[in-house]
């Protein structure tokens, strides 16, 4: 009987105490309502920022809402070779030609004479090689070469990209630097038969090509090749001239 007697205690002391602590909470949660409504708290919007390109790397650049049937950009052009001397130094300076013609289009600039734009490209060159990129480079490597030689900060490699996504980047003002297989291009004003690797611009389109600046001619400006020839040449350096056809399939934009 004892032990029950102290049970029946203990249980009535906790019955206690639990009553005790809901009443004291239901009178501090009323004071606390009391005082909050006595304050002055203006009543405030917070407006959260849009993230921009440079903010939040996963934002998209500015696209067109619609794309038109035909554009061109007014994209300067610039042969390799600006004197025609193919010799070993312009016979391999596509990437350097292309990357050249996107920066002066972004700048709103022209060559000013041949002289200065041979000058440029020798300087280009001449930095790659101390710096360690090879005669060939990849849209990756190319894009560290614009940030690093030129401040160009805003690449972005696109891979797989389908005709209509090119498109949506040239008409949103944005020229397209393509690699290629260039044996694949078939290009008749190549010395025959073409570069193992290349590179060139897309500037523009229409309803069945793109157009574009091809360094590797002195006819390159505004030259078009069918949609299915560049989206079948199109192969980024893999190391090998002997397997360039296994290349990803890639292109490089600058969104600024």
């Amino acid at each position: 009987m004892a032990r029950i007697g102290r049970r029946r205690k203990t249980l009535l002391f906790f019955v206690a105490l639990l009553v005790y602590s809901t009443i004291v909470g239901l009178l501090l949660r009323d004071r606390y309502s009391e005082f909050v409504a006595g304050l002055d708290v203006p009543n405030t919007t917070v407006h959260v920022a849009k993230p921009t390109p440079q903010d939040d790397p996963l934002a998209l650049p500015p696209v067109v809402k619609e794309v038109p049937k035909e554009k061109d950009l007014s994209v300067p052009f610039l042969v390799q070779a600006p004197f025609g001397v193919w010799d070993e130094l312009h016979g391999e300076a596509c990437e350097e030609a292309s990357l050249m013609m996107v920066k002066y289009f972004m700048n709103d600039e022209k060559f000013s004479s041949l002289q200065e734009a041979d000058q440029e490209i020798k300087d280009l060159v001449s930095w790659q090689t101390k710096n360690g990129y090879k005669v060939d480079v990849t849209v990756s490597e190319l894009a560290r070469i614009a940030r690093d030689y030129y401040s160009m900060n805003g690449a972005r490699v696109m891979e797989s990209p389908t005709v209509e996504e090119i498109k949506t980047e040239v008409a949103s003002g944005r020229p397209v630097i393509v690699p290629a297989a260039g044996r694949l291009l078939g290009n008749p004003n190549f010395t025959a038969p073409g570069p193992p690797y290349h590179m060139l611009v897309i500037r523009g389109y229409n309803e069945t090509e793109f157009v574009t600046n091809d360094p590797g001619t002195r006819r390159g400006e505004g030259y078009k090749y069918k949609f299915s020839t560049i989206m079948e040449a199109m192969h980024d350096w893999n190391g090998s001239v002997n397997n360039i056809e296994q290349g990803r399939k890639a292109v490089l934009v600058f969104d600024s």
